[in-house]
Parts: C-alpha cells; sequence; structure tokens
C-alpha cells in the first residue's frame, strides 16, 4: 500500500497526456494496487475457515484496494511539490497541473472512505480497523518521515504488509498467528526490494531532497547491508506458515529455496553496489513474492 514497493515499476511516460479518467485512475498508482489486490486475496484465500466464498472475498479484496487506491491519492496530494522535482514523477496529474488539488482530496477521501465501509459492512469491524491503521501510518508516518529520515523505508514496509493481513482478517474474524506470518513475510521481503530502488533511483531523490540511504551514504555500503540483514530474517520467518497450519512441507522448501536464491542477490548487491547488481535484486524480488504466494496457496491444506 505504500508507495516505495512499485516505485520503478510505477514510472509514468513522461509527456504523454490523458483523459481525466485516465489522471483519476493514475492518481491511485493502479500497478502498485496489483499488488494489494494479490496480496489481500491470498490473505483471504488462506485465512478462510473450510475455504473462501468468492462474493465475500471479492469484497473483502475491492475494500482493501479501494483504501489503498485513497491512500496512493492523498499520498501524490502532499507530495505534489517534491514530485515536480523528480523525473519519474513530474508528469503526475497534479505536478504537471493536469488536475486540482482540492478535486485529488476529495477523490481520495471518498476512496479511502468507501474502502473502510464496505471492509466494515461486508466483513467486520477488524479489518476495516486495520484499513484505518494502514491509512494512518501511510499518510500520518511514511510519507512526511520520508522527508527527515531514511528509516521510513521501514515505516513505509508496516502499510506495505497489511494487507494481506486485512484480507487474513476479514476472512478468519481474528488477528491470528498465521495472519501475522503473512504480515512479516511481505514486511522483510520489502526492505531488500526497497533497498534496490532506493540504489536505482538515488539521483531522483537526491534532487528531492529525499534521505534515502544511497543519498545519505553515497558509496552503498549502508544500503547493501539492509538489503542483506532483511533477506537473512526473511528466510527463517518465510517457513513460518508451515509450521503454523498456514501451508504444508512442499511449500516449506520451496520457500527455502526462494530465500535463499533472494539472499543471494542481495548478497551480490551488498558486494558489487552497481546497477546491474541493483537491477537483479529488484527483479528476483518481484519474482520472488508471487512464487511463493502460488507455492503458500497451492500447498494450503
Amino acid at each position: 500500500m505504500k508507495d516505495a514497493p512499485a516505485q520503478v515499476a510505477s514510472v509514468p511516460l513522461v509527456g504523454r497526456r490523458t483523459s481525466p479518467i485516465g489522471d483519476y485512475l493514475a492518481l491511485t498508482k493502479p500497478r502498485l494496487n496489483v499488488l494489494v489486490v494479490a496480496t489481500s486475496a491470498a490473505g483471504y484465500y488462506l485465512g478462510a475457515p473450510g475455504g473462501p466464498h468468492l462474493l465475500p472475498m471479492a469484497q473483502a479484496v475491492a475494500g482493501t484496494a479501494l483504501v489503498a487506491g485513497g491512500a496512493a491519492v492523498l499520498n501524490q496530494v502532499y507530495e505534489r511539490d517534491t514530485d515536480k522535482l523528480m523525473r519519474r514523477t513530474r508528469m503526475r496529474p497534479l505536478p504537471d497541473g493536469r488536475m486540482s488539488v482540492n478535486d485529488a482530496r476529495v477523490f481520495g477521501l471518498v476512496l479511502a472512505s468507501a474502502g473502510m465501509a464496505l471492509l466494515a459492512v461486508a466483513a467486520n469491524a477488524l479489518a476495516a480497523l486495520l484499513a484505518l491503521a494502514t491509512l494512518i501510518t501511510y499518510l500520518v508516518f511514511y510519507t512526511p518521515m520520508k522527508r527527515r529520515s531514511s528509516i521510513a523505508t521501514l515505516v513505509g514496509a508496516v502499510p506495505g504488509a497489511l494487507p494481506p493481513l486485512i484480507g487474513w482478517t476479514a476472512a478468519h474474524g481474528s488477528l491470528s498467528i498465521g495472519g501475522w506470518s503473512l504480515f512479516a513475510i511481505v514486511f522483510l521481503w520489502q526492505i531488500p526490494h526497497f533497498m534496490a530502488i532506493a540504489w536505482l533511483c538515488r539521483d531522483d531523490y537526491r534532487s528531492a531532497g529525499f534521505p534515502m540511504l544511497p543519498v545519505v551514504e553515497p558509496d552503498g555500503r549502508s544500503t547493501g547491508r539492509q538489503a542483506v540483514i532483511y533477506a537473512v530474517l526473511l528466510v527463517p520467518v518465510s517457513l513460518a506458515p508451515s509450521f503454523v497450519g498456514v501451508s504444508g512441507l512442499v511449500y516449506f522448501w520451496v520457500a527455502l529455496v526462494l530465500g535463499a536464491a533472494l539472499l543471494a542477490l542481495a548478497s551480490r548487491f551488498a558486494l558489487a553496489r552497481n546497477e546491474r547488481s541493483a537491477r537483479a535484486l529488484f527483479f528476483g524480488s518481484i519474482i520472488y513474492l508471487p512464487l511463493i504466494w502460488t507455492a503458500m496457496i497451492a500447498n494450503h491444506p
């Protein structure tokens, strides 16, 4: 749900003009929302006792996606000035002047409110409260912190990891260890992914004044170290679903192999700290997540 995991993937086409409907859609960061939809749907599927029912699952996923879209819009309202300073964001609807700030703000609030209402009515109040926590964490803490500290990356990983927990809670009706294991996997996965993005986009971040790790420490040692530390932590945590009844033994071995592969890419990046190794880590992390979710679902008891 947060901005960083899809920052490279969501680069707009500079100079491309769209319709007003296209601009409203762009504000929701639809390619980032694909991740929200996928992880919340997976969380719902894995958390549903006796298997999911299609309509309640679709309603829960839609509610989560609406909140994520609203958060993306409101994030761009806040960051419209810094977006003007970065090559990959300067053609977004707000910095390019194609939409008024007030229209975007109202649109974001309507989307977020509709999403929380849908979750409360179609799922349960706890899922709606988690969505509200996602919105607050993303907009009140992460977004302003991006301008002040590199710690924002860790803070931003919290709302980014909440969609699968929202899906789990919508289906399961409670916060349990299975749902938290899904949250932990996505939380830890984001950091190596973020570090690769931060390295690849460090010049843009520097231009906008964002103190990302590669900007604060240009040699990249801290960036590489963070990627490796969290990739190491991800290996045992990714095995947890096999121990808490979310998935089985086949998933265990698949997760172990995938975790080792991601750790190898993170280690290579930490040693080389160049564009090639950063891109390999970025694309490797993109491949990792759908594979591990697929294995988890396929081996779900």
